[in-house]
């Protein structure tokens, strides 16, 4: 068995080198290198539930608003990861992985189209793209540098049995405001953190990340990063002035960020409490003081900057009638400095049950629920709560390998928009027309059929 590994990660070693046009060095036998990947394919239709024609909408919807058909490459990603013994019970743990467009044409920003706002800077395709460290693991744990799934994320990961789907529970879950981006669904580069080892069935994970940003109010790119530090293409240039005012991080950019997790695991219960801490997040855009021009309708200071947070408790329970049940309550909050403009703070919830029907075959069911806001920057207080109902199935053809089908209903309240397949769906669907604007209060519909392939 040894031989084997050693043999495997020679292979993988050569096959490296050659991507790199160097030299091709045995691996030493301290030294283990794995490849792996996970590829995610599926057919789509989805609407946005706009009413085609405009009737009774102000200003009208503008272009196909209806159903629509995509080829989606989902949570598709490539990597490679490995350890080195450094003695005395240590090792050296790395990583590098990056996401594959298996379906689409890799580049910035493939979500959305620039006339509805969300394009940035990154090159998500680019190695290291995602989970990437170096760090030293041995009897105490494990600590690392690079960029990971914070552990608030992390922790309740494996309660979504509609994970990278058009159902994905982060259309609701860690979204503060709505959008097709879960602000508390993070990933968080320049990051450091502890992974501790297991003490019975008790462990957790603790991580922070420094803003690295000159400005006060965060309104610049992080040091060293392409992009706003919570999304948003940020600055790309100069004025005339000489100052950075060319899209200013003023749409949900933070400095510091603090996640924990703690995790108990024993038998059939899963359990999980968790946090984290965006500080002084800027949102100006959404109000009359955004720059370099007037941001939202809000008057001038109403949103502005300030700490968000998110906090929840999970729990997942085994039956021995094979039925997987998981429960999760969430409070997201925003110390905002005028309540009836605060859209990022209210009460969410996640019920889902996963029932085996055979060995290779589950039936998936899920309900998640986003609690009314203290207001909204555009209208004041207003009812914009929202639910999400999926159903799904999932047959396994081995452990490596299934298909699947899932259907998701996106039910928002009046000023609610709420979208779906938000965090790993590799097409979202959001409440905008063709020009870009936003329509409130709609009932979004998707059906998708697809398969997966890991190794």
């Amino acid at each position: 068995m040894k031989r084997r590994k050693i043999l495997a990660a020679s292979a993988t070693a050569l096959v490296i080198a050659a991507a790199f046009g160097a030299p091709s060095p045995a691996v030493a036998q301290d030294t283990s290198v794995q490849f792996y990947g996970h590829l995610d394919l599926s057919v789509d239709g989805a609407t946005k539930g706009i009413k085609e024609g405009g009737a009774g909408q102000n200003p009208a919807p503008e272009g196909k608003v209806g159903w629509q058909a995509d080829v989606s490459s989902n949570l598709s990603y490539f990597g490679f990861r490995g350890d080195h013994d450094i003695g005395g019970g240590y090792k050296m743990v790395f990583q590098a992985e990056t996401q594959i467009d298996v379906a689409a044409t890799p580049g910035p920003s493939p979500v959305n189209q620039a006339s509805q706002g969300n394009v940035d800077n990154k090159v998500l395709g680019a190695l290291g793209s995602r989970n990437s460290y170096l760090g030293i693991a041995g009897g105490f744990g494990a600590f690392k540098l690079g960029k990971t799934d914070a552990p608030y994320k992390l922790s309740t990961a494996r309660m979504d049995p509609f994970s990278a789907t058009v159902g994905d529970y982060n259309s609701i879950m860690g979204n503060s405001g709505g959008d097709n981006r879960a602000e508390f669904d993070t990933r968080l580069s320049h990051a450091a953190w502890y992974e501790s080892p297991k003490m019975g069935g008790f462990s957790f994970n603790a991580l922070f990340a420094p803003g690295q940003n000159r400005a006060s109010d965060n309104s610049n790119n992080a040091s060293g990063e392409p992009d706003c530090t919570g999304g948003g293409g940020g600055v790309t240039g100069n004025s005339s002035a000489g100052s950075n005012t060319v899209n200013p991080c003023n749409d949900g950019s933070f400095g510091d960020a603090f996640s924990v997790a703690g995790v108990y695991e024993a038998g059939p219960l899963y359990g999980i409490v968790a946090y984290e801490l965006h500080k002084n997040t800027n949102r100006t855009g959404d109000d009359a003081s955004g720059l370099p021009a007037p941001g939202g309708p809000a008057p001038a200071g109403a949103v502005g900057v300030a700490n968000e947070a998110a906090m929840k408790v999970g729990v997942q329970y085994t039956f021995p009638t094979n039925t997987i049940l998981n429960v999760i309550f969430e409070r997201l909050t925003r110390k905002a400095p005028d309540p009836n403009f605060n859209e990022r703070q209210h009460n969410a919830a996640w019920l889902a049950l996963t029932q085996k029907v055979t060995g290779q075959d589950d039936l998936n069911l899920g309900w998640a629920h986003a609690g009314k806001t203290p207001g909204d920057p555009g209208t004041g207080p207003i009812d914009n709560a929202a639910n999400m109902y999926t159903v799904g199935y999932k047959h396994h053809f081995d452990k490596q390998s299934n298909w699947y089908a899932v259907y998701a209903r996106q039910a928002n309240k009046t000023g609610a928009h709420y979208d779906l397949g938000s965090s790993g769906h590799g097409i979202t669907t959001d409440c905008k027309d063709a020009a870009g604007g936003c329509f409130t209060g709609e009932t979004l519909q998707a059906v998708s059929v697809g398969w997966m392939y890991s190794f």
